[in-house]
This record gives structure tokens, sequence and C-alpha cells, in this order.
């Protein structure tokens, strides 16, 4: 995974071949077909690590701020530019994630998953993030539909749309919209 980390940080998706992978890294392509059945489940899995460093992340620096909106904000700040402060990466990444794939359909979920479980925490705060109750289940919808907004605004990014700082204040504008604030 790292080889193809190093390769897609050079020259993004298309750099990703799992035959040069393979090479670069001294794993036979057999070998490396099967535990990846393509480019994109490998890329995937690259995503699957670097949300694991957010989580990671913020379970030691939680999100922080006076209301909702802050602590939100400040969560997809974090989160927007860990990815994207490896353009090239994060485009492959993306690119992967939204290749619409069915047999990474579940991997790709589980990325979703986690993003809103973080986005949750933000929202209730890291103490209350866990409980049950309307409360609870109103954070998840929140989360759920913030999350989906943050990602449409990262395929954006990755295709040139707009920048970073606009995925991040399209967000705090779903959030400013969803809360009343």
């Amino acid at each position: 995974m790292d080889t193809a980390v190093e390769l897609a940080e050079k020259g993004g998706f298309e750099a990703v071949r799992l035959r040069d992978v393979a090479a670069s890294s001294g794993v036979a392509l057999g070998t490396l077909y099967r535990h990846f059945r393509s480019k994109e489940d490998l890329l995937v899995a690259a995503l699957a690590a670097q949300v694991e460093q957010l989580e990671r992340r913020m379970e030691a620096h939680p999100a922080r701020g006076p209301g909702t909106l802050e602590r939100v904000t400040a969560f997809f700040t974090t989160a927007t530019q860990g990815l994207c402060r490896r353009p090239m990466l994060a485009r492959a990444i993306l690119r992967a994630a939204a290749s619409g794939q069915p047999e990474l359909a579940e991997k790709v979920a589980r990325f979703h998953g986690a993003i809103t479980t973080q986005i949750k925490t933000a929202i209730m705060g890291p103490s209350a993030a866990g409980g049950n109750g309307s409360a609870a289940a109103r954070a998840d919808a929140i989360a759920t539909v913030l999350e989906q907004v943050w990602f449409t605004a990262l395929v954006g990014w990755a295709g040139g749309l707009h920048g970073q700082d606009d995925v991040i204040g399209n967000v705090r504008s779903a959030v400013a919209l969803i809360l009343g604030e």
C-alpha cells in the first residue's frame, strides 16, 4: 500500500498500476491480486488508512469550539486539510472511492460510516457522542447529510471546480442551514 501511495502522490490515479506496485514493492503480481482486486481496491485501502489516522488525531485532539457550528467546522477543517495536503493522492483516493465498483461498496461504506461517526462526535461533543435517544438519532441524521455534502464537495475539489477552503465553507454553510445558526 505504501508503494501505491507513493505512486499516486507522484502521478495520481493513472500512475497506480498493480504491475508497477508489485514490481516497486518486490511482491509478486499474483500475491498483490490476492489482496487487492484492482487499483481502486488498493486506493480505497489507502483511504481506510487515512481515516484511521484521522480517528487517532481526533481522539487525541477532539474538535473544539463554543458551539456545534464551530466544533463541526473544526472537524471538517482538520479532515479536509489532512486529506488534501497530498493533492495527487487525495484525487486518486477520491476517484477510487467514487468509482462505483460494486465489490468496493462495503469498504467505501465503512469510510462514510467512520466519517459520519466523527461528525456525530463533533456535533454532540466527545462525552455525549455514544449516547442514545432522540438527540443522538438527530445528530446521526445530521452527520450523515453533512458527510455526503463533504464528500460531494471533495469530489468537486478533485475535479478542479473549487478550492479546499470552498470545501470547508460549503460544509460550514450546510451546518449553519441545518442547525439554523
